[in-house]
């Protein structure tokens, strides 16, 4: 994200570059990097520390925060603190449009494929999961007390990426890369 910082009756310290540097990144791994680029108006009004503070992210959304207080630490937190409430805000719409669509592709896919009669089989991606050391007889134990169908994990044994599934039988079935 590109930022820009104005000092108006202000200078610029690196300290205070520090502050912002830093309520920025995480207002940009709220909004998943999709923030590109802000602009900070820092100035002095007699006893007062205002900052003003304005995020463009994608699709045109502008995020405004405007803070005063005695400090620059305490004006910067409150104008990042209206922003984050904004990006919350957004984000839930984004979320939110993203379920709806998904829900009124899934209800037309299949009237699509009673049309074309042998249609691609659909992918449907899996929350992504942390792939842990550890030996087969552990990873049987741990998905045997689980309703998953598999479990994906690093064999300590041959420190191979390896997957064991429960079979129709009852027993687990591993599947190890031939390399």
């Amino acid at each position: 994200m590109r930022t820009l910082v104005t000092g108006r009756n202000v200078e610029i310290t690196p300290g205070l570059r520090q502050v912002i540097d830093r309520g920025l990144g995480k207002l940009d791994r709220l909004l998943n990097d999709t923030a590109v680029s802000a602009q900070v108006i820092l100035r002095q009004e007699r006893h007062r520390h205002v900052a003003e503070i304005t995020i463009h992210a994608r699709d045109d959304h502008m995020l405004h925060g405007l803070g005063e207080g005695t400090e620059w630490q305490a004006s910067i937190r409150q104008a990042l603190a209206k922003i984050a409430k904004q990006a919350q805000r957004m984000k839930s719409k984004w979320n939110e449009r993203k379920r709806q669509a998904a829900g009124a592709r899934a209800v037309r896919a299949p009237a699509r494929a009673a049309e074309a009669g042998a249609a691609a089989p659909r992918i449907i991606r899996a929350p992504r999961s942390l792939v842990k050391p550890m030996t087969v007889e552990d990873a049987a134990l741990r998905l045997g007390g689980t309703a998953e169908h598999f479990l994906v994990f690093l064999n300590a044994s041959s420190e191979t990426v390896s997957i064991l599934y429960r079979r129709a039988d009852g027993n687990f079935g591993l599947i190890e890369p031939d390399v």
